[in-house]
Parts: structure tokens; C-alpha cells; sequence
């Protein structure tokens, strides 16, 4: 890509050691490079994403709050880049706060669905007093939360960078259930805005650019399973809780 003289290059990269080489190689064609949403290894310019440790961070407060500050709590963790090292990071800290909360494993789901479906399964087997449950992101998951309603159990359940368009699909896995779980929502501020920012738009500085996380939850944005939750923020990518006591 570098060969086709670009000006700008713009990574959002799943490894953040492997691209190390590209990274290079357009910082040595002169070519501006940013990163977007995870960080990458080399001389880049700058990085604009989400501030992913306050992001796992309030997922796993609020799950040590929903537990009533006491239970056992596994960690669903993936890819090892830096945001999910940073959420997972916050989470520690966050359930840290809690003495009577022992995380009591923690295993990789590589955000993807049918692995972390497994996965989960495998660590409600190892742990049958399990209580909560803590997932890096996305398609993971919904893998995980699947593995959880198909145990019957009453297991707290948070993430954390989860994609807005798959929130009705989790009201829609969780209808049937007798519990009627409330949904709980941490979202990144406008991270839809990254690209613009790393372009210019109002930061010309070079350097990193983090985005805010909130909390957002029935009081802010009212939800229901059965009415799948429409965010007022424009954000693209949410952190989110289903409990299953309200």
C-alpha cells in the first residue's frame, strides 16, 4: 500500500506486535500513520480509541456492585492487544476493590463466538458456584452468554466494547428467559469520530487522542428485552451488562 504513495495510513490492527513491520516500513516512506481503536508497535504518529482500562474498568465495578460485593467471578479474555490487556486490566483493578469477590479464572475466548461458547461452558463446568463473568468484547460475548443461558444459571454477565448493532440481538437471545434481565451499558464517546480526528478535524496535535467511556443505564436510557435498547449516544461501539436479577 505504502508503493502507491499514500500520505496518511490509518491501522486498526489485531496484532499489535505483528504489524510492527508495516509500521515501519511506511514510517520510513514518510508516510503519516495512525492508529485507530488499538495500538501498534513502532514509530507511529498517533493513536486515537477509547480509554479501554476505565472501560473495563466500570463493567467490572458495576458487576462487583451487582454480586453484592461478594462471589466468584471468571474473566473471558481474547486477542492479547493492548485494549483487551487494558480492559482486563481495569476489570482486576475494579473487582480488586471488592475483598469478598475472587476471580476464580480466567481464560481466552479470542473474541469469537463458538470458542467463547466453549469456553464459557468449560469454566461453568470448573467453577459450579460461579457467579459472574467478565467478557472483553463482542462476538465473544454473545458466545459466552449463549453458554450461560443454556446452563440454567443465574450467572451476572458484563462486557465491555461491545458492537451497538448486536445489543437486540442479546434482548432477543435473553427474552425467553423467566428472569427478565435488566440491560446495563458502558459505551465509548463517538468512536466513530476516530478517523476524523487522526485525519485532523479538531486535533492537529500529534500524539494520542483518548476517547471518554460512560455508563449508561436505566435511568439515562430506559430499555426493555422485550423493546431492544436504542442508545441516544451515536456511538458504534458499547460496553454493556445483563444481570439476571434486576
Amino acid at each position: 500500500m505504502v508503493q502507491r504513495g499514500i500520505d496518511i495510513l490509518l491501522l486498526n490492527p489485531t496484532d499489535s506486535v505483528g504489524i510492527e513491520t508495516a509500521v515501519l516500513e511506511a514510517h520510513q516512506a514518510g508516510v503519516t500513520t495512525i492508529a485507530i481503536d488499538a495500538q501498534a508497535k513502532g514509530p507511529v504518529d498517533g493513536f486515537v480509541g477509547s480509554k479501554n482500562y476505565d472501560a473495563g474498568y466500570k463493567a467490572c465495578h458495576y458487576l462487583g456492585k451487582a454480586l453484592d460485593g461478594k462471589g466468584q467471578v471468571a474473566i473471558l479474555d481474547g486477542i492479547p492487544v493492548v485494549p483487551i490487556l487494558q480492559r482486563v486490566k481495569g476489570c482486576t483493578a475494579a473487582l480488586d476493590e471488592f475483598p469478598d469477590v475472587t476471580v476464580v479464572d480466567k481464560q481466552n475466548g479470542r473474541q469469537d463466538r463458538t470458542q467463547a461458547m466453549t469456553v464459557t461452558e468449560n469454566l461453568i463446568q470448573a467453577h459450579p458456584d460461579l457467579d459472574g463473568l467478565f467478557s472483553v468484547n463482542d462476538i465473544g460475548a454473545l458466545g459466552a452468554l449463549i453458554a450461560i443461558d443454556a446452563s440454567g444459571k443465574d450467572i451476572r454477565w458484563s462486557a465491555s466494547m461491545v458492537p451497538r448493532p448486536l445489543l437486540p440481538f442479546a434482548s432477543r437471545t435473553r427474552r425467553s428467559l423467566p428472569r427478565r434481565p435488566s440491560i446495563r451499558v458502558t459505551c465509548a464517546a463517538r468512536p466513530r469520530s476516530g478517523p476524523g480526528q487522526a485525519l485532523g478535524g479538531q486535533h492537529r496535535t500529534r500524539g494520542e487522542i483518548p476517547i471518554d467511556v460512560t455508563l449508561i443505564d436505566r435511568e439515562t436510557q430506559p430499555t426493555s428485552v422485550g423493546n431492544p435498547p436504542t442508545l441516544t449516544t451515536t456511538s458504534a461501539t458499547c460496553g454493556w451488562h445483563i444481570g439476571g436479577r434486576s
